[in-house]
């Protein structure tokens, strides 16, 4: 793999009108200590980032519509040729949003969806009205010709319905949809007790595949699941069947797991370049030194980078290269991002043969 980064979420604001159980950042309205990057330090990242490599730019929150200046950003990243995005709860989408996505370029909108009825997906944003904001949303990004994209999280609290949501998606009218397995960073730190079972995330994973395998006109993909690739290549091998993904213009276009500080890297709102946006370490700040630098020479990345270094079940797992395992929540859980990923079931064929397992 060219370690090239392809896709990077830059956090514009700490700033949210929700209080979302997952919140990996601990948003809220208040700025709580860290105040929004500047215009001029925003546009001068994007700059970093467009000579560099030019990769997919996803302008990231909090919630970014609460910036005033959201549109100057993202008109000049279009202008310099940056192929853009921007992640939003739903709820602040109007007719004028629209017409400003629009105009400045826009390429394609990241939407959160937790549940198929208000019930659910209120409950889990904590905050009433935010389920019946999404779908106003999607009604309006209809209308306008705006192209958007559904990202879903889940744990045991809406597990169940996963494939509700999947359809519910699908009806909305998106482009593609994420199903993100929560990783507990932040505020998510709190839902140790509500993650979903290592033996649950194997039967969600596949009956994703299953879905995946019949799916015509949705790109759909787990997020935050590394072992999908190792679930992908034993099932087909399985039913004898060559199983080809569709690809996505906006997806990161990664062929394994894990891509964390490899081809995706997240920036947050201190200017602190992490792995990703559920791996609360940082490699470097362009406060003090150089995207470029960071992303080249730093020993967080290059760590990454080598599964090699990979310790335990991972360490010694026939499927490493394809999978990695999550990095993220083996630093999260464990306390030691090269450690094994604690949420996979998988027995690797070192261990069977040492613990003369079938």
């Amino acid at each position: 793999m060219e370690f090239k980064p392809k896709w990077i979420a830059l956090e514009v604001t700490r700033r949210c009108n929700l209080n979302c159980i997952h919140c990996r950042s601990h948003s809220e309205m208040s700025t709580n200590g860290h105040p929004d990057l500047s215009t001029k330090e925003v546009l001068r990242i994007i700059d970093e980032l467009i000579d560099y490599s030019n990769p997919v730019i996803v302008l990231s929150g909090g919630e970014p519509l609460l910036r005033d200046d959201i549109f100057e950003i993202a008109g000049y990243a279009t202008q310099k040729g940056a192929r853009l995005s921007i992640a939003t709860n739903g709820t602040l989408v109007t007719d004028e949003v629209c017409k400003n996505i629009k105009k400045t370029g826009v390429k394609i909108i990241s939407l959160s969806l937790d549940g198929s009825t208000a019930d659910i997906h209120d409950n889990f944003r904590n905050q009433k009205g935010a389920f019946e904001g999404v779908v106003n949303a999607t009604r309006l990004f209809r209308e306008h010709g705006i192209e958007f994209i559904i990202n879903s999280s889940f744990t045991k609290r809406n597990q169940h319905d996963i494939p509700k949501v999947y359809r519910l998606a699908k009806e909305l009218g998106a482009t593609a949809w994420y199903m993100f397995m929560v990783v507990p960073t932040g505020r998510g730190e709190d839902l140790l007790r509500e993650l979903i079972s290592k033996e649950d995330y194997e039967d969600i994973l596949g009956w994703h595949y299953q879905m995946e395998k019949e799916e015509r006109d949705l790109l759909v993909r787990p997020a935050c699941a590394a072992h999908y690739y190792r679930v992908v290549l034993q099932k087909s091998k399985e039913e004898g069947l060559k199983f080809e993904r569709r690809s996505f213009k906006f997806s990161t276009g990664g062929a394994k797991g894990c891509v964390v500080g490899q081809i995706i890297s997240f920036i947050d709102v201190d200017g602190n370049v992490l792995p990703c946006s559920y791996f609360p370490k940082a490699a470097g700040n362009l406060k003090e030194r150089s995207f470029k630098d960071i992303w080249e020479n730093s020993e967080l990345f290059q760590e990454l980078r080598d599964p090699k270094k990979h310790r335990g079940k991972c360490g010694s797992c026939e499927y490493n290269n394809i999978c990695g395992g999550c990095r993220a929540r083996a630093y999260s859980i464990n306390g030691d991002y090269l450690d094994e990923d604690p949420f996979c079931n998988y027995v690797p064929l070192k261990y069977r043969r040492t613990l003369h397992v079938s």
